[in-house]
């Protein structure tokens, strides 16, 4: 006879998770904010606790390191919340890249990149900066930029097998161009160097990739 479930024990377990997740959440907003202000070298684990309240402790159990309190930061910035889902997993992504006209989804796609972007290129670049003397930051950098290659392939892969690419463009060349395009920096570049607005460099972002990716006919159908 299976053994009855003490709810207690579940409100015990559920409350700690919850305290754990806001701990981890304190430390990710406050690392953020000291990466920005002071560089990812000077900034250490206990200034990273003292400022999030958190015992020097509690921040290595969490993160093990400093840099593992960077990748989990990169890894709130790509996504947005701290779930453990995959950016190509979450259901927005999949309806995109299952959308059948090629001309929305890339629009879709373009969206996406501005809010990622939004939060994402600021943390990129602490993580640039970090790279060019932190051999295990220069790693993180690497296995990101690979990741996000991955990912962007896919949009490639999903306009190959609608037949919706450009007659001399094969999947690896479009995935190329999208990898370039929806780039952090392209977007540093016109939203942060240029003072884009955000409206703009989605635009901007959208017909530019229609345009380099899509077969005339498909224009054709979007216009």
């Amino acid at each position: 006879m299976a053994s009855p479930v003490n709810p207690h024990r579940t409100y015990n377990r559920t409350g700690r998770q919850a305290r754990t997740r806001r701990t981890r959440a304190a430390v990710v907003d406050t690392a953020r904010m000291l990466f920005l202000e002071r560089g990812y070298a000077a900034t250490t684990i206990e200034a990273i606790s003292q400022a999030s309240d958190t015992p020097p402790a509690t921040v290595y159990r969490l993160f093990s390191s400093k840099l593992g309190v960077l990748t989990a930061l990169l890894d709130v910035a790509a996504v947005g919340d701290d779930e453990a889902v995959a950016m190509g997993d979450r259901p927005g992504v999949r309806a995109l890249l299952s959308d059948p006209d090629p001309a929305r989804q890339l629009r879709g796609f373009a969206r996406l990149s501005r809010d990622v972007m939004d939060r994402l290129a600021p943390v990129q670049q602490i993580l640039v900066s970090a790279a060019g003397s932190d051999p295990d930051a220069a790693a993180l950098l690497a296995e990101h930029t690979r990741q996000r290659q991955e990912g962007q392939g896919r949009i490639a892969e999903a306009l190959a097998h609608a037949g919706a690419l450009r007659d001399e463009l094969d999947q690896r060349a479009a995935a190329d161009i999208i990898h370039v395009l929806m780039s952090p920096e392209v977007y540093r570049l016109l939203v942060g160097d240029r003072h884009w607005g955000r409206d703009r460099y989605e635009q901007w972002l959208a017909d530019t990739l229609i345009h380099q990716l899509l077969r005339p006919t498909v224009l054709t159908q979007e216009t």
